[in-house]
Formats: C-alpha cells, sequence, structure tokens
C-alpha cells in the first residue's frame, strides 16, 4: 500500500511536468500563430524559425554550461574528501542507495542554511551545501537534504528547467520585439488579416502570452520539487529525514545572498519566498506544504519506497 502511494505520487508529478512542458508548446504556437495572423504568413515564415533556433541554442548553452554557470554566480567552491570526510561519507551512502555515480560536492560560504544540485546528467552532476547548513543539521536531515538534491539529478531536473526558462525568456523577447513593431508601424507596408477581431485578439495574446509563459515554468518548477521530495523518500525509505531538514530550513528565516531569480528554482528552500512573490509565480511548494507531505508519508510506516 505504501509503495503504492509513493509510486502514485512520483507518477502524478511526472505527468503534470509533461502536461505542462505540452502547455508551454501550445503557448510557443499560439504566439507564432498570433504573429502569422497580424503580420501575414511571409513575415512569420522566417521569424517563427529564428525564434525556435534561438529558444533550442538557448537550452543547448544552458544545459551543457549550467554547473559552471551556477557556481559562478552562487559563489560555489569545489571541495574534495579531505576538506569534509563527514560530509562525503554521507553522500556515498545515498549515492549507493540511488544507484547513481558520485557526484561533485561543492560549499558556499552563506550563513543561511540551503543546498542545490546542477549539472546536465548524472555523470557531470554538482550538489553544494551552504556552510550553514552544514552547522545546523545532523546527520538524518542532511541524509534527506542530499537525496532530495540527488533526486534532481536522476529526475533531469536541470534540463527540463533550462527548457521551460528559456522558452518562458525566448517568448518573452519575441512578444515584446513583436509589441513594439506593433505600436511603431512595424508591418504597414504588408499584408495584414482582415478580421479587426483576430487582430484584437493576437494583441491580447501576445500582451499575455510572457505572463503565461511565466505561471507555467514556475508550476514545472513547483512540481519538480515535490517530485524530488517523493524519489528523496525512495532512496532513504525515511521520510522523517527530509521533513526535519525542511522544518529546520523553515525555522530559519535568513536567505542566501545570492538569490537571483535565474537561480531561484534551484535551492532546496527558495531564497524568494521571503519577498513579496505571488504563490503563482513561486518556483516551489510552500515548504510547509511539503513537510506535511512528508509527515503524511511517514504515517504510512518505515518502507517507504
Amino acid at each position: 500500500m505504501a509503495e503504492n502511494n509513493f509510486r502514485a505520487l512520483q507518477s502524478a508529478n511526472k505527468s503534470k511536468t509533461y502536461f505542462l512542458l505540452a502547455a508551454m508548446g501550445a503557448l510557443t504556437w499560439l504566439v507564432a500563430y498570433a504573429v502569422m495572423t497580424y503580420f501575414g504568413v511571409g513575415t512569420a515564415s522566417t521569424m517563427v524559425p529564428m525564434a525556435v533556433a534561438f529558444a533550442l541554442i538557448g537550452v543547448w548553452g544552458s544545459y551543457y554550461g549550467s554547473d559552471k554557470l551556477v557556481l559562478t554566480m552562487t559563489g560555489a567552491k569545489l571541495i574534495t574528501r579531505e576538506d569534509a570526510p563527514e560530509l562525503f561519507n554521507v553522500i556515498e551512502e545515498v549515492v549507493i542507495a540511488s544507484g547513481l555515480p558520485m557526484p561533485k560536492v561543492a560549499i558556499v560560504e552563506d550563513s543561511a542554511p540551503n543546498a542545490f544540485a546542477t549539472g546536465r546528467n548524472p555523470d557531470h552532476a554538482l550538489i553544494a551545501f551552504t556552510t550553514r547548513i552544514l552547522e545546523v543539521m545532523d546527520r538524518e536531515e542532511l541524509e534527506g537534504v542530499i537525496a532530495h538534491e540527488l533526486s534532481h539529478v536522476a529526475n533531469r531536473d536541470t534540463l527540463v528547467s533550462a527548457v521551460a526558462a528559456t522558452t518562458a525568456g525566448a517568448i518573452a523577447i519575441l512578444s515584446d520585439f513583436l509589441m513594439r513593431l506593433m505600436w511603431f508601424g512595424g508591418g504597414r507596408d504588408r499584408e495584414r488579416s482582415s478580421n479587426p477581431i483576430a487582430l484584437v485578439l493576437s494583441l491580447v495574446v501576445l500582451i499575455m502570452a510572457p505572463i503565461a509563459a511565466m505561471l507555467l515554468k514556475s508550476a514545472i518548477s513547483r512540481k519538480r520539487e515535490s517530485l524530488a521530495d517523493a524519489t528523496a523518500v525512495s532512496y532513504t525509505r525515511n521520510p522523517a529525514g527530509l521533513r526535519k531538514a525542511l522544518e529546520v530550513l523553515a525555522a530559519d528565516s535568513t536567505v542566501v545572498r545570492q538569490r537571483s531569480n535565474a537561480v531561484a528554482h534551484i535551492w532546496i528552500e527558495s531564497p524568494l519566498d521571503g519577498q513579496a512573490v505571488s504563490k503563482m509565480f513561486s518556483t516551489h511548494p510552500p515548504i510547509q506544504e511539503r513537510i506535511a507531505t512528508l509527515r503524511a508519508m511517514e504515517s504510512l510506516g518505515p518502507n517507504q519506497g
């Protein structure tokens, strides 16, 4: 019963992520259709492929350079076993349980407890911890955090996030560019649709598409966090470890210094949660909801995976 519950939770989160990615693709098509309606097929036939190429290049670059870029943006420094033998021992235990390769390990000098994972695939993965999280968490809690981060690696969340973020960015740039063309008379000499309703709808799509893309990107990120929590428990067979770790994070009000929107989604606790950010745009589920879900998992019994 417990195992079926966990498999169902994991399957549901995966299905929702695929649905949201499909919705992102549909939104991209809708923007392209709005372009074709307003400017005519001739213009759109060159502009849309350029936008697609731009998105693909962005995803490719984000995917292959994600680890180096994140290290630079967060100030994380690679360490070896000699620097933190106890930490490496715990990581190796979770690595064995997960069946994943041993990742690189990094430390971020910061007074806020937090951690993240990055890397384009399991063979090029990296997990990083702030100095504070190593000070305030015991072995069981740290094991839960490590399992959560390795779950992101196993679930290919870096690629999914790169696709979502780059597509949302491409939609925003394209919509802004086309809006400027509309307002300043771009395409005045080109043949346009004679249907005024279609033109108005195209304008509405170009205005709303960037907002919708951001909402979808945030929703995808939230589902990946929920999936990582569930996958982490399947590794450790101990939902209490991650639950206690999240309680430690919830009780601490400090946030990491590097809290850029560009990397907020990679931390186990979003550094933007304390800001005036709408729940719809949040990259993480509310931490209390995550704690409640893990507590419910504990009630199912010790063999959760």
